[in-house]
């Protein structure tokens, strides 16, 4: 298994101002039954996992049209999932938008993590302007996770438990 690599600053700035995140930032906890509506219901949820050598292209092009895809990315940033792809995004693009969604979500900047830190769900400088210019009010995190109470955010899990928890909902 490799280590994730901490983003970079211009890889967190092209996040805040990518499309998918405003909207997971819109519509993030407003549904909670989003996963009855998802365009993935009847899709073997193998194909939005696919291995490290293997694209994900089909996967997240058909997030594209999705109804659900900002709920479905706000939850998987919520949680800190950064495996597979949910709300049309990859597992590298979410680390960039983790570190948003969570200075988001707690109002203010978090100290950043060293260099060669793995990432998981950290916060770098990005500060309240992104909440306030989709009309979200920052609030504080909570350890339990959208759909998935107990789980605290940024928990690990193997890719069979995820999948199970995933489908009960």
């Amino acid at each position: 298994m490799t280590r994730a690599r901490t983003p970079r600053p211009h890889e967190v700035d092209e996040a805040r101002r990518d499309e998918r995140l405003l909207r997971a930032l819109r519509e993030g906890g407003r549904d909670p039954a989003w996963r009855t509506r998802g365009a993935c219901q009847h899709v073997d949820p193998e194909t939005f996992f696919p291995a490290p050598s293997e694209p994900a292209d089909a996967a997240v092009a058909m997030c594209r049209p999705c109804p659900v895809q900002g709920a479905c990315l706000a939850w998987a940033l919520q949680a800190g999932d950064l495996h597979g792809v949910w709300g049309g995004t990859t597992a590298r693009e979410r680390r960039a938008m983790a570190v948003v969604w969570h200075s988001e979500e707690q109002g203010s900047p978090a100290p950043e993590l060293p260099a060669n830190q793995p990432v998981v769900a950290t916060a770098a400088a990005a500060g309240p302007v992104l909440a306030e210019s989709v009309g979200r009010r920052p609030h504080a995190a909570t350890t339990d996770t959208a759909g998935l109470p107990g789980l605290p955010v940024g928990a690990s899990m193997d890719r069979a438990e995820l999948l199970r928890l995933v489908n009960a909902g």
